[in-house]
């Protein structure tokens, strides 16, 4: 238990933690104004966006030396990061709707929050730890001031925002999902 301890620290769980409930707690509060339209997916894709982007910061660890010295394989330890940071920054949302304000379904906090960090794996991978958050800042801007999805090129770029069960959606977040883990679990982040 106690490696397990050193590693969320190493990581800076806590802090990332800290950061996800209250991005979550502070757009719940915004969206009890009633300024959006019900079922607008804007609000918990930002939740689940700033999730993912609190979480890329324990993507990379101290020192990358000290790291290639585990005695524990690197590839299934940096899979279960990804995913379980994802199922972290999803029920935080999910959560924070129980006190009054539904936000989105289950099914769209699951696969948004899947995509996103396989996103921020990505990133991770390609670009390292420190810049895993630019991948889905720019995905989120892109899809936040793209002009309505009505071709499949536009449903696939603009994914977050698709109501769930959308085979374009679903497929898109999947496909991150995938290649983000394996890519970081694999190859780790890039120094």
């Amino acid at each position: 238990m106690r490696w397990l301890t050193l590693y969320a620290r190493s990581r800076q769980v806590p802090a990332s933690l800290a950061a996800v409930v209250v991005s979550a707690v502070a757009v719940w509060a915004l969206a009890r104004d009633g300024g959006e339209a019900p079922g607008d997916p804007r609000l918990p894709v930002l939740v689940l966006a700033a999730g993912a982007m609190a979480a890329s910061v324990g993507l990379s660890g101290q020192d990358f030396a000290l790291e290639r010295t585990a005695a524990i394989r690197w590839v299934p330890r940096r899979a279960a990061h990804v995913l379980l940071a994802g199922t972290v920054v999803g029920a935080v949302l999910l959560s924070v709707q129980t006190m009054g304000e539904d936000m989105a379904t289950t099914a769209f906090v699951v696969r948004d929050s899947a995509g996103l960090m396989g996103l921020v794996a990505l990133g991770a991978a390609l670009s390292g730890g420190q810049y895993a958050w630019t991948l889905p800042f720019a995905w989120l801007s892109f899809t936040f001031f793209a002009p309505p999805a009505t071709s499949t090129p536009m449903r696939v770029a603009t994914w977050m925002l698709l109501p769930p069960g959308t085979a374009a959606g679903t497929w898109t977040a999947l496909v991150l999902t995938v290649a983000g883990t394996t890519a970081y679990a694999f190859a780790g982040p890039r120094r």
